[in-house]
């Protein structure tokens, strides 16, 4: 072999792993298209990113659920999903390289990534059966059979000179002038422009189930409540930049969930199945069955169990909804201390998830909620629509379902929800808490009079006192804001009289029963985090 044939081989090699690589991808990116077509006549939830997706989350460990909520809060579904396809692209382009020399199990490899999607999507909990792997299945076999293709475009099928047979010319591992230029190009331009064009189609006809979602919505007129909230106290809202408002705007308000897909849900075709131990009547509501119902008014501050020291998941919104307790007594249950047969209520998201709330929690006379309002409007998606609900003093995985659609009654010997099978704990009130707004950690704030302000809670029981500590120096108390009810935060402000230098601010809240917010740090799991929030400065 002369000098410059043992350049050109050298050159050739990696051009034909680029082309195998790109035959791979290609290959990936059709069965994803041809998947989200299909889809679009199953349902979305059964596309092969979103079902591995949720199948992950479901299977992730609580301590990786919570360090990725810390570190990328609500865009941690939009990185798993980036994560998804990022390794699909890889394992694809690989593929694509095997495929050069094996053909069959290049192919095979897509083959058993339609398996594995098709497998998760029938694994969910809401999962319809053996139609949601449709789409993992069909889209695996149009990228198996286009990576089968484009490979044998590539292979040098007519023998040359030296190599007069063509295993030598297949080992020569370079596409030489005799591969399929032009077919290659040809099917690839092809491939890239049908995919293209099914997965556009796909994306559309997803998006007109939701736009009747949408629409439902957009027609929804909430009634008047028959017992509004009252008018918030004067002073509840503190006049200081930086502090969290009283009421969070719907778009500022936190959003944790193990939903990849936010479910869009018609309202007009909207079912709420109630039944289980101790429903004397079980019964199928519709939403306009509810908006027929008296309804409720009620300022209520939510809170996740994911929900660090100091962090930003609580919120507090003005609630519209049906007295769940009323519609519960209206069709037999009782509560245990009555004698009621069952102590747990799990409701049931149409997106699988299984949420448990202790009955006599719900029946206590609190303002537990099946919420069809949120600030004045109809709930939006993302927080539940048409239909969630809120029960105040209980962290959300055991209270807040979100797109509600069955409540059965249970016990919880009987039956674990999602979280609980999870090694979170089966019942979790709202511990005390309080956080430092501003100033923000790592502040420079100029010397002086410098306000000190931020949010407490603990709902059922009520803020009564917020203290703030200046690095080791003694506890002071701060000015309360005015109380709207015992199910809200309250701000709290400190007028600190700042001096150069660095300094630790630390608070904590006493709330109405006396009990003081423990300074004993502990993590989320299992029933909810706990210590005090504390902040470093260097005043100027």
């Amino acid at each position: 072999m002369t000098d410059d044939e043992k350049k050109q081989r050298s050159y050739r090699r990696p051009v034909r792993a680029v082309l195998g690589a790109l035959s791979g991808a290609l290959a990936g990116f059709t069965a994803l298209a041809v998947a989200e077509l299909v889809s679009a006549g199953v349902r979305p939830q059964a596309g092969p990113v979103v079902a591995v997706g949720s199948a992950a989350i479901d299977r992730t460990p609580a301590a990786v659920k919570d360090w990725a909520i810390r570190n990328f809060g609500t865009d941690d579904k939009l990185v798993l999903q980036l994560g998804i396809l990022a390794v699909l692209g890889l394992c694809a382009a690989a593929l694509g390289v095997l495929s050069l020399r094996h053909r069959r199990c290049g192919a095979g490899g897509v083959l058993l990534f339609g398996a594995a999607g098709a497998a998760a999507a029938i694994s969910r909990p809401d999962s319809d059966g053996l139609t949601d792997a449709l789409p993992s299945v069909v889209g695996a076999l149009a990228g198996a059979a286009l990576l089968y293709f484009l490979a044998g475009r590539l292979e040098c099928d007519k023998p040359t000179p030296d190599r007069p047979d063509r295993a030598a010319a297949e080992d020569d591992a370079s596409p030489g002038p005799d591969w399929d230029r032009r077919g290659f190009v040809i099917a690839a331009s092809a491939a890239a422009v049908a995919s293209s064009g099914a997965g556009a189609l796909g994306r559309a006809l997803n998006g007109s189930s939701s736009r009747n979602a949408v629409a439902s919505r957009k027609d929804v007129v909430l009634p008047f409540p028959a017992s509004p909230a009252p008018p918030h106290p004067r002073g509840t809202q503190l006049r200081i930049p930086g502090v969290s408002p009283f009421v969070t705007p719907n778009n500022d308000f936190y959003r944790v969930d193990t939903a990849l897909v936010v479910p869009k849900v018609d309202a007009t075709t909207w079912r709420l199945r109630l039944h289980g131990r101790g429903v004397a009547r079980p019964v199928t509501l519709t939403f306009d069955d509810l908006l027929r119902r008296e309804l409720i008014e009620r300022d209520i501050t939510l809170t996740c169990v994911s929900n660090e020291v100091g962090g930003p998941y609580a919120g507090n919104a003005r609630w519209t909804g049906v007295r769940l307790a009323d519609l519960l007594a209206e069709y037999g249950v009782l509560p245990p201390s009555k004698g009621g047969p069952a102590d747990q209520l799990v409701a049931r998201s149409v997106d699988g998830m299984t949420l448990g709330t202790p009955v006599e929690d719900v029946m206590d006379g609190r303002d537990a909620l099946l919420a069809v309002g949120m600030n004045g409007e109809p709930l939006p998606f993302t927080h539940g629509f048409p239909v969630r609900m809120v029960v105040p003093g209980l962290y959300g995985y055991v209270s807040a379902c979100k797109w509600i659609q069955d409540i059965e009654l249970t016990t919880f010997d009987a039956y674990d929800t999602y979280w609980v099978k999870r090694n979170w704990a089966r019942e979790a009130p709202v511990k005390t808490q309080s956080r430092i707004d501003t100033p923000k950690p790592f502040a420079r704030p100029g010397a002086g009079t410098v306000m000190v302000a931020g949010v407490a809670w603990a709902q059922r029981r009520g803020i009564d006192k917020v203290e703030i500590r200046i690095d080791d120096g003694p506890w002071q108390e701060a000015r309360l804001a005015a109380e709207d009810s015992r199910d809200t935060w309250r701000q709290w402000s400190f007028p600190w009289q700042a001096t150069k230098g660095g300094h630790t601010l630390t608070v904590r809240a006493t709330d109405g029963t006396g009990a003081v917010q423990t300074d004993k740090r502990t993590r989320t799991v299992p029933d909810g985090a706990s210590g005090r929030h504390s902040v470093v400065v260097t005043v100027e």
